[in-house]
């Protein structure tokens, strides 16, 4: 047996390929293509990275356009016309026509530095060190971001005590039990309570590592309106819900508020290309040059896919409605399978959903007999509990419900009422 490269030199921390361990060559579409010709389809999406499918063709072709002709790649925080193009493709189509005035920050290039630029500078601009977030939450996994998440495995991992920081129920935590903010309310009205304002609240409008767990949009408001009232800054985290994944290009648009801070990567560059966003009203810039940076911020290619990406899909609201028939097709499949199993539900929101299973260990078989079935897709939650869909966002109808049959049959299978896998077939 020749020798494994990936198990005799790369870490033992990787984690995907362990339960796919194909030899992935090529991708395109809703595809992704393996060295010996079989294709998967891929209901994963580079955890929400690659919104718009694999090397969509007018992006591929914009990328070794601007490659041939010696475009600038990397250039810190300097000016080009790729980052202007973007900042001005940005500003028409997604902040103006949503009454939004964001100043715009490019920390570093991935969803944990959006975060930790975003905690940062509700510290400085508050002058308070507290950050309040939600159980179940996950941030990211550098020390800041870790220090807002909520998940034991993740946080262990930092090595140290991580401080500054409290969890508060999300959503539904006591399953309607308690009134909402009932105890946060209480501590921050009274002076005798003991704990400290915080400088900011961070959430996600859909906990995707924490069990697809959707906020309401009513609980999302009264959320607002509380910190609002006790001058606390209000952060979301976009970084996996946004780029249109629930429906809507901002995961929090339908609820009709408007955060302080929003943290934006992983769909942004349209191309599964390395950028993030800081978004924030234009009285919390208090920055320092340089105060906040970081070597692979100005990433030009991500620059041009991100301003294509924003002109292809939501320049006005075709997209948006085609998507939302497609997220309807998506959670009535979903809503079918989960009748095979007592107790099963459906969970999350738009194209960031799932099915969440009364017996943990259920979730991580289907997903292993999805990967029989040439299917991609991954589980989420505390106990690994939830089969997580995030299919392209520009699936077609007929891989839609391809994915849909093929996860029936691996739900069947896992949970004893069938075994016989279909796989699908190479192109010929």
């Amino acid at each position: 047996m020749a020798t494994d490269i990936f198990e005799t030199r790369e870490s033992q921390v990787r984690s995907y390929c362990m339960n796919w361990p194909a030899m992935f060559e090529k991708a395109e579409g809703s595809y992704q293509f393996t060295e010996d010709g079989s294709r998967y389809l891929d209901f994963f999406a580079g955890a929400g990275a690659l919104n718009y499918g694999h090397n969509h063709p007018q992006l591929r072709d914009l990328v070794v356009d601007y490659v041939s002709n010696s475009g600038v790649t990397h250039s810190m925080d300097m000016k080009t016309p790729a980052k202007r193009r973007f900042l001005e493709t940005f500003e028409r189509i997604i902040l103006e026509p949503r009454n939004l005035d964001y100043k715009v920050m490019f920390p570093g290039p991935t969803g944990t530095n959006t975060v930790e630029a975003a905690l940062k500078l509700a510290r400085k601009v508050t002058g308070r060190q507290h950050i309040l977030s939600f159980t179940n939450a996950f941030h990211g996994m550098t020390l800041g971001a870790l220090s807002v998440t909520g998940n034991s495995m993740k946080r262990k991992g930092a090595g140290i005590p991580l401080t500054n920081s409290s969890k508060i129920p999300y959503d539904d935590y006591f399953d309607g039990d308690i009134p909402d903010f009932i105890w946060l309310e209480k501590v921050l009205e009274d002076s005798g309570s003991g704990v400290d304002k915080p400088a900011a609240v961070i959430v996600e409008t859909v906990q995707g590592e924490g069990g697809l767990n959707a906020a309401r949009m009513e609980w999302l408001k009264a959320l607002a309106d509380l910190l609002r009232r006790h001058k606390i800054l209000l952060i979301v985290d976009d970084v996996q819900a946004g780029c249109g994944r629930t429906g809507t290009f901002f995961s929090f648009e339908e609820a009709g508020i408007v955060p302080d801070i929003v943290c934006v990567s992983k769909s942004i560059s349209g191309y599964g290309l390395a950028m993030a966003l800081t978004l924030f009203k234009p009285e919390l810039d208090v920055w320092e040059p340089g105060e906040h940076n970081g070597t692979f911020r100005g990433n030009n290619l991500a620059f041009v896919t991100a301003a294509r990406a924003l002109e292809l899909f939501w320049t006005d609201d075709a997209f948006q409605k085609e998507l939302a028939g497609k997220i309807e097709e998506l959670h009535t499949g979903m809503a079918k399978i989960a009748e095979h199993v007592k107790g099963a539900t459906v969970r999350g929101r738009g194209f960031l959903s799932g099915i969440w299973f009364p017996e943990p260990d259920t979730a991580g078989k289907v997903a292993a007999e999805a990967y029989k079935r040439n299917m991609l897709v991954e589980t989420s939650g505390p106990k690994d509990e939830v089969v997580k869909l995030m299919p392209p966002l520009t699936i077609d109808s007929e891989d839609l419900q391809k994915g849909m049959h093929i996860l029936e049959d691996c739900v069947l299978a896992a949970t004893g009422q069938m075994s016989e896998p279909s796989r699908i077939r190479p192109p010929h």
